[in-house]
């Protein structure tokens, strides 16, 4: 019988996931799905094995879709040659791959370039150790697979399944084991390890280890001759045929953290590994001069090298250590900025108070890292002033770790409390506080085409073409346009794009393949900078793949980052794209048909799907539309609002299609970047309310208003009458001043206000027509009035003031539009008159 899921966690990274393998087998195919959907480039689902040895040299299978005709593997960090690649079907490629023997352990990143497109991309991981693959049956304690030490296993923990795997050692030697399962990005797969005397005592067991987030690590010194068995399995008892695990099993180090947990760059500094079996000791370390996001120390003696690495902090500063007792104001070590404070809550309860002197006006960026160096401590920090109030507290700023940003309101000592959030503390709850002053932060990424998966975020470029796509800023603590860098892109690409304006933050880029360009890419540091080099602001490309999503919430449990964007030339296409740059601008409160031509080779036919996926501010367009098969054109239809920034802007417009490429699916090209300018309208309507009964005529007065001269007549027509009221389309020109609707009800329009009538105004130019809405008004229905019961019509008597009126001397004739709006009003008195006779009797 299946063993019952355990409620859900939280998605903190120190929690596990207790969840149903049939939860789990709806994300991937949901996931799964998504990617059948999408159609038009290579997708890359998983790369097998999940890890290899370095050193030596391996058949690597990619798997996926679309992958017939792979041509070539990336890899985003070095020590990989590929020595031969062989597509098997459509859905597999087999590459062989020779593994340096320097190559980096742990994780490292792959994706498939074929001659029709760029395959999202993968992990796969890098051990030291050669691999033994689980034989079944091993499900047994008293039947369990022998293995010897220092061995990587690969397996796979089936439903209730419970692996069992024995080793000998020796009085005194360590046993350390480590798994890789969660962090195979494979599956929602919480693993759960324990070691075991004969006598199944347990020695030491792990579930979550914070040092390898979900996955588990577990470590002894044998306390006899003998032998030890190692259990694994899914810590709920769930797992199926996807739960695949690589089990490190040796005597090599596994220290759970290090102290400090980073150092300056470019110096030799002594660094404590805690947390191993067989103690703590210490090693001297030469940093590095340069960042490097992938920096950590691997713990190494003569048992071995340890699987993974701990994370370790570069930094621009040297450190300071905290000094106990340590554990009041008081007692603060005192430190001078600018280093970084290093600590540990050593025990449970334990607090830990740092002292700096700072000058009034200095803004810093107060980073505590615990959880991001996968240390236990859940840090919750406090700053606090000369006085010894409050400045500035976190607690989950930084996922569970603790940030503040805060501005020194005066000269003198300030002092920074650190404490576990839970009150925990431990041998390896070690923390370190940076200050850093603030400064400017640039990245650059693709916006995802899917909730999840990374769909047209590679950019592959058919020969003699173009491909486009959107690239988003993120930046922070600085302002000023940004200039992409196009200077390192394969041979035969260039890249076309404006500035970004310092208040916008994505852009339209357009990358174009000569007609001779060479067949292939490579990864590309893809780079943007300050317009003005001055500043020295340089940001890179960031892409982030969500591999496990599941509850609460559908939360990312693991994902990947790179730095680098995946650029190549791919095989010729039959057709490609161009917006007709419009000889007219789009208003503001105006639409236009954009015109959108496919030049095609002869007998390609297939319809093509068309986006515009950049929209200015306040510019607003159809989702899609479709050249119809054969066709050569289509008519995109666009707007403005009223506030749309006046400028001219660049858009491009993106299209699909069936082009009987060899892996299948569509091809993807896009326009020229077209210059689509925005301005103000020529003209605004000032338009009067009007009122009248059913079946009677009434009059809307229109005042224009001409903002820019223009040549001919233009056409209005008011639009957004009621049902059954009609009126006449009216011309004017530039030196009219005053328009009059004549709109004509029926006995059955319907009656009450209507609101929504504007007026529509056409002008043409250079042969195209300029749309505008320019200006709305509403109309009034009424019911007749009922004849009053029983009465005579009353004998008309001249009004006094008629009389009057008559008796002086004629004035000068009346305008049209006079006359209307007089007759008008004498309607509305009369009908008044009426209303007020009718409630009389």
């Amino acid at each position: 019988m299946q063993t019952p899921a355990s409620p859900p966690k939280t998605h903190d990274i120190m929690h596990s996931i207790k969840i149903s393998g049939r939860f789990v087998l709806a994300i991937a195919l949901c996931l799964s799905t998504l990617m059948s959907l999408q159609a038009a480039s290579p997708r890359l689902s998983v790369i097998l094995p999940r890890g290899i040895q370095r050193g030596v040299e391996h058949v690597v299978e990619f798997s996926g879709s679309r992958l017939v005709d792979a041509q070539e593997i990336f890899f985003y960090d070095s020590g990989f040659e590929v020595t031969g690649i062989e597509p098997d079907g459509n859905d597999k490629v087999k590459a062989t791959v020779r593994v340096a023997a320097d190559c980096r352990l742990g994780e490292h990143v792959a994706q498939v370039r074929t001659s029709t497109g760029i395959s999202d991309f993968r992990t796969f991981y890098v051990g030291a150790l050669p691999a033994v693959a689980e034989k079944e049956p091993n499900s047994v304690f008293d039947s369990p697979q022998p293995i010897e030490l220092n061995v990587t296993v690969t397996g796979v923990a089936e439903n209730e399944d419970v692996d069992y795997y024995v080793v000998e050692a020796k009085k005194g030697e360590r046993i350390s084991v480590e798994v890789e399962a969660m962090r195979l990005g494979t599956v929602l797969f919480d693993s759960y390890v324990a070691i075991l005397d004969s006598k199944r005592f347990e020695l030491s067991v792990a579930d979550d280890s914070p040092l390898v987030l979900q996955d588990s690590i577990a470590a002894i010194v044998a306390p006899e001759d003998g032998k030890y068995v190692i259990e694994v399995r899914e810590s709920a008892y769930g797992g199926n045929g996807n739960c695949r695990y690589r089990l490190h099993v040796g005597s090599f180090p596994r220290p759970t953290a290090v102290y400090p947990a980073g150092g300056k760059l470019g110096e030799t500094i002594n660094v404590r590994y805690l947390g191993d079996a067989a103690g703590e000791y210490e090693e001297s370390v030469q940093l590095p001069g340069e960042q490097d996001p992938l920096f950590g120390l691997y713990a190494k003696d003569d048992g071995g090298i340890a699987p993974s690495p701990n994370p370790f902090r570069l930094f621009e500063h040297g450190n300071a250590f905290e000094s106990e007792p340590n554990n009041s104001r008081e007692e603060a070590t005192m430190a001078e900025l600018p280093l970084a404070f290093n600590g540990r809550i050593e025990q449970p309860g334990d607090v830990d108070f740092f002292k700096f002197a700072a000058k009034k006006g200095e803004v810093y960026e107060v980073e505590c890292y615990a959880r991001r160096i996968r240390s236990a401590l859940d840090p919750v920090m406090w700053l606090y002033k000369t006085d010894g109030n409050l400045l500035a507290d976190s607690d989950d700023s930084r996922g569970p770790d603790s940030y503040s940003r805060v501005t020194i309101p005066d000269d003198g000592e300030y002092t920074i409390k650190v404490t576990d959030h839970l009150g925990r503390g431990g041998a390896d709850f070690v923390y370190r506080i940076e200050f850093q002053s603030v400064q400017p932060k640039l990245s650059l990424s693709i916006p995802r085409n899917e909730r999840y998966g990374q769909y047209r975020q590679t950019i592959f470029v058919p020969r003699g073409n173009r491909f486009a796509t959107l690239i988003n800023a993120g930046r922070s603590d600085f302002g000023g346009d940004l200039i992409l860098n196009g200077d390192n892109l394969p041979a035969g690409i260039t890249l076309l794009a404006d500035p970004m304006p310092s208040n916008m933050n994505v852009m339209p880029v357009v990358f174009q393949a000569d007609q001779d360009a060479p067949l292939g890419g490579n990864l590309v540091n893809f780079t943007a900078r300050h317009v003005d080099p001055a500043q020295n602001i340089v940001g890179p490309f960031r892409n982030r793949a969500d591999f496990i999503i599941g509850p609460p919430g559908q939360s990312r449990y693991r994902g990947r980052e790179v730095d680098k964007l995946a650029i190549a030339v791919v095989d010729e296409v039959p057709f490609q794209l161009e917006i007709v740059e419009p000889k007219v601008p789009l208003v503001r409160n105006g639409s236009m048909q954009l015109k959108i031509v496919a030049h095609r080779k002869e007998g390609f036919t297939a319809a093509i799907n068309v986006q515009l996926p950049f929209r200015p501010p306040g510019v607003g367009a159809a989702n899609n539309v479709t050249i119809p098969e054969g066709q050569v054109e289509v008519l995109y239809p666009i707007n403005a609002d009223g506030g749309a920034p006046i400028k001219k802007w660049k858009v491009f417009a993106l299209g699909s299609a069936d082009a009987g490429v060899a892996a299948g699916g569509s091809s993807w090209v896009s326009s020229q970047l077209a210059v689509l300018d925005v301005t103000e309208p020529l003209v605004t309507f000032e338009v009067e309310r009007a009122s009248c009964e059913q079946g009677q005529q009434a009059q809307i007065y229109c005042k224009i208003n001409t903002r820019v001269p223009f040549e001919g007549p233009a056409k209005v027509q008011l639009l957004g009458l009621p049902a059954k009221v009609t009126t006449s389309e009216l011309e004017f020109t530039k030196d009219t001043a005053e328009l009059v609707f004549d709109v004509q009800t029926d006995k059955t329009s319907p009656d009450g206000k209507h609101t929504s009538l504007f007026c529509q105004v056409t002008i043409t130019q250079s042969g195209e027509p300029i749309v505008s809405r320019a200006g709305g008004t509403e109309l009034q229905i009424d019911k007749p009035l009922p004849a009053p019961e029983n009465s005579a019509p009353a004998e008309p008597k001249p009004e006094p003031e008629k009389v009057a009126e008559a008796e002086k001397p004629k004035a000068k004739p009346l305008t049209r539009l006079q006359k209307l709006r007089l007759e008008a009003k004498q309607r509305a008195e009369a009908r008044a008159k009426r209303l007020a006779e009718a409630n009389a009797n």
